[in-house]
């Protein structure tokens, strides 16, 4: 328990929460306990939804409420968080049944998100929102940038341009609509003098990565 506080970055004052989080139903199964780390994963669900909503409402102004839910969705999938607690070797630490350890239980993703969940609510039941919310961040912020990175639709583009060296790109803002506070803006991707697509977005800059993006829809590239 003492390592796993270490990769935590947190000090439990109640270690049975802890343990709790790690106790997977085939392990209480075949003690015959009562408690596993099922509640708490469903405590932890909601912990983790509101933290990751509030970064990225704080992070991201102006961004529209269908791509806030969608950056959230791919933050805390259950793919993200396997790959989260594998970051903290949290399979070692797993209690589990011995038909679940035989058939790799301790790296399978949906045994390894529900125990970071898990572990979230624990550490949220110990040292309360404050707490959870820097351990939860530490990831999050990191699968934020990941997605970012893998959304940069104008770079994309460009290098599809690039291996023609005739071609060029240019973007021109085309109109501007709204209060200041909410303006939607439209902008257009031009290539050479051909315009070959129109996105929108609450700033220049995501109309561009949204006019970028049905550019390469419309070519037929895989996003």
């Amino acid at each position: 328990m003492k390592s796993l506080q270490s990769k935590l970055q947190y000090h439990f004052n109640d270690p049975s929460l802890l343990e709790l989080a790690l106790t997977h139903s085939s392990f209480a199964n075949e003690k015959g306990a009562h408690h596993d780390n099922e509640r708490l994963e469903f405590l932890g669900d909601s912990v983790l939804g509101f933290i990751t909503a509030e970064y990225l409402y704080t992070t991201m102004p102006g961004t529209p409420e269908g791509e806030l839910t969608k950056l959230r969705s791919a933050a805390v999938c259950e793919k993200s968080l396997a790959v989260f607690a594998r970051e903290l070797d949290l399979g070692s630490y797993l209690r589990l049944g011995k038909g679940e350890t035989h058939s790799g239980g301790a790296d399978r993703p949906s045994i390894l998100s529900d125990a970071f969940e898990s572990v979230i609510a624990a550490i949220y039941l110990d040292g309360g929102m404050e707490a959870a919310k820097t351990f939860v961040l530490r990831f999050i912020s990191k699968a934020q940038r990941n997605v970012d990175a893998v959304t940069d639709f104008k770079t994309k583009l460009q290098e599809i341009v690039q291996q023609n060296p005739d071609e060029h790109l240019s973007y021109v803002l085309a109109a501007e609509a709204g209060p200041d506070h909410d303006k939607t803006f439209t902008v257009e991707v031009y290539l050479n003098s051909n315009c070959i697509a129109t996105g929108e977005g609450h700033s220049k800059k995501k109309a561009e990565q949204a006019a970028a993006q049905k550019a390469l829809e419309l070519m037929g590239v895989r996003l």
